[in-house]
C-alpha cells in the first residue's frame, strides 16, 4: 500500500538554495485565493521513467490552471491564469515520486504550485480557503521551504466522514508531507503574524496523476470548466 497503513508519509527535503527561497520574493498576488495574502506562479510536466531508475521531466506547454468544484469550491470551475515558475523544483518532486513509489510502467502528469501565503498584524493568512478537500489527484506532495514571522499553518489529515483529523503537525522548513489523496482529505489551519511585521510561509505543492487519467488539456479543461458540483 503506497506511504503507507495510514496513507501518508512526511520526508526530509534536500537543502534548497538561496537562489530558489529568493524567487517567492517576486511571486505576483493570486487573484483568486486568499483575498490578496497568497502570491502564486504554476507549471506542468510530464514525468517518464528514466533508465537510472529516476524521471525525466518534461515542462509542458503552460495552460491556466482548471480544477473541479467538487475538489475545491472556491477556486474550481473556472480558469485561474498564473504565470509559469521560474524556479526548478524538479530535485524536490524526485525525492517525494521516490518516497511514494510511483508505478514506472506508466508516465505521471504533474501541477506544480509555488505558493507563498502572507500574513500581518491583525490579517491572518488562509492557507485552504476551501476548508477540509481531496485535490482528486492519485498523490500529492506539500513540502515548506520557509516559515518567517509567523506561528500556525498546522496541516491536519482527516479519514472522510470523520469528525476530528488522526493527524496534525506543523511542517518545519526543509520537511514535507505526502498523500494518498483519494484516501485521505486534508487542510491547514491559518498562519498569524508573530510580531508588528508581516511574515509569511513559502511552500510548493506538487499533484501527480497517471497521464492515461487526462489531468491535462482541453478535454480536462472542459471538464472541470463544466463542474456545478
Amino acid at each position: 500500500m503506497p506511504l503507507g497503513a495510514e496513507g501518508f508519509s512526511l520526508i526530509e527535503l534536500p537543502p534548497v538554495t538561496t537562489e530558489l527561497l529568493a524567487t517567492y520574493d517576486e511571486l505576483p498576488v493570486d487573484p483568486y485565493m486568499g483575498h490578496g495574502t497568497r502570491y502564486k506562479k504554476f507549471s506542468q510536466y510530464r514525468l517518464t521513467a528514466s533508465a537510472d531508475g529516476g524521471w525525466s521531466f518534461g515542462l509542458l506547454p503552460h495552460r491556466d490552471y482548471t480544477a473541479f468544484k467538487k475538489f475545491n469550491p472556491v477556486g474550481g470551475g473556472m480558469r485561474r491564469t498564473y504565470p509559469p515558475l521560474d524556479a526548478d523544483f524538479t530535485p524536490l518532486i524526485a525525492v517525494g515520486a521516490r518516497e511514494i513509489g510511483l508505478d514506472r510502467n506508466e508516465d505521471w502528469q504533474i501541477n506544480v504550485h509555488q505558493n507563498r501565503s502572507r500574513a500581518e498584524r491583525g490579517r491572518p493568512g488562509p492557507l485552504t480557503p476551501e476548508g477540509v478537500h481531496h485535490d482528486g489527484h492519485e498523490f500529492v506532495m506539500i513540502g515548506v521551504l520557509r516559515r518567517e514571522g509567523v506561528t500556525g499553518g498546522e496541516t491536519r489529515l482527516w479519514n472522510p466522514g470523520d469528525e476530528k483529523p488522526f493527524w496534525n503537525g506543523t511542517l518545519e522548513p526543509g520537511r514535507a508531507v505526502l498523500l494518498d489523496d483519494r484516501r485521505i482529505a486534508h487542510d491547514v489551519t491559518d498562519i498569524v503574524a508573530t510580531g508588528e511585521r508581516p511574515g509569511h510561509r513559502d511552500i510548493f505543492i506538487v499533484a501527480f496523476s497517471r497521464w492515461s487519467e487526462k489531468w491535462y488539456g482541453d478535454e480536462h479543461d472542459a471538464a472541470a470548466l463544466d463542474d456545478e458540483n
